[in-house]
């Protein structure tokens, strides 16, 4: 029988993300000192900004730094240029990048311009990358309401890599507001795969409001489905799902 990884429920988004940003201090600090980088996996949209936050102000309390740490973004929407405001490459300067330490040779996010042509290839170097930099030693996700986990929609094979998806209707309406429009939403994107998200050594998923409890609770006590992709991490063997009240209210 698998054992559904462990929920934390804490008051709200901040007290968690207090504790997880103190646990990643600890985490970089000790790889840092085992004479390598950390290697981190990392998220966009509504749910990290707090936990980025909190990043930013320990990094200017001197207790984190990012020198000596490789970052690799879960996604990006394609046919967007990395100056879009909407883009995966604009939100991590604005939310983190531009205000830590980070050396710009260590971001790694998919590039939303890649050819059609070259897609493929584009998509295999970034394995090829996570790979020569010695694997994800930590994953952050957020989860959507098709249960997603990167772009994985419904039906992402748990073996899956990095490839082109198309979105789910779902997750178009959900970023629709930002866009200014359902029309202005891109239609597909480049993902992590599942499987590459499993081969992380740690991996902590935040959710916050009740408009994610019942897809929180599928993901953590639901079958293991390709229905929804979250709900692989009931599979891995260091997976930890940091909730806020509301979104841990139906468990």
């Amino acid at each position: 029988m698998t054992e559904s990884p462990p929920a934390r429920i804490f008051a709200d988004p901040a007290d968690a993300c207090r504790t997880l940003a103190a646990e990643l201090v600890e985490l970089v600090t000790a790889i840092n000192a085992s004479g390598r980088p950390a290697v981190l996996g990392l998220a966009t949209g509504r749910t990290p900004l707090p936990f980025y936050t909190e990043l930013i102000r320990l990094h200017r309390a001197g207790d984190l730094s990012f020198a000596k740490v490789i970052t690799f973004n879960l996604d990006e929407y394609l046919g967007l240029p990395a100056a879009h405001p909407e883009s995966y490459h604009s939100f991590m300067r604005r939310e983190l990048f531009d205000h830590v330490d980070i050396p710009a040779e260590n971001v790694h996010i998919p590039d939303g311009m890649v050819a059609p042509e070259n897609l493929a290839a584009h998509c295999a170097a970034y394995e090829d990358a996570i790979r020569t930099a010695g694997g994800i030693d930590f994953q952050l996700l957020g989860i959507g309401r098709t249960g997603h986990i990167g772009f994985n929609e419904p039906g992402s094979p748990r073996d899956s890599r990095t490839r082109e998806i198309e979105l789910d209707p779902i997750t178009r309406q959900d970023a629709a507001p930002s866009f200014g429009g359902l029309d202005q939403v891109p239609t597909h994107a480049i993902s992590m795969g599942c499987g590459t998200i499993l081969e992380a050594r740690k991996i902590a998923l935040l959710a916050w409001g009740s408009g994610k409890a019942a897809i929180v609770k599928e993901a953590l006590t639901g079958p293991i489905s390709d229905r929804v992709s979250a709900s692989f991490l009931q599979e891995h063997g260091d997976a930890t799902f940091y909730l806020d009240a509301e979104a841990g209210s139906a468990l």
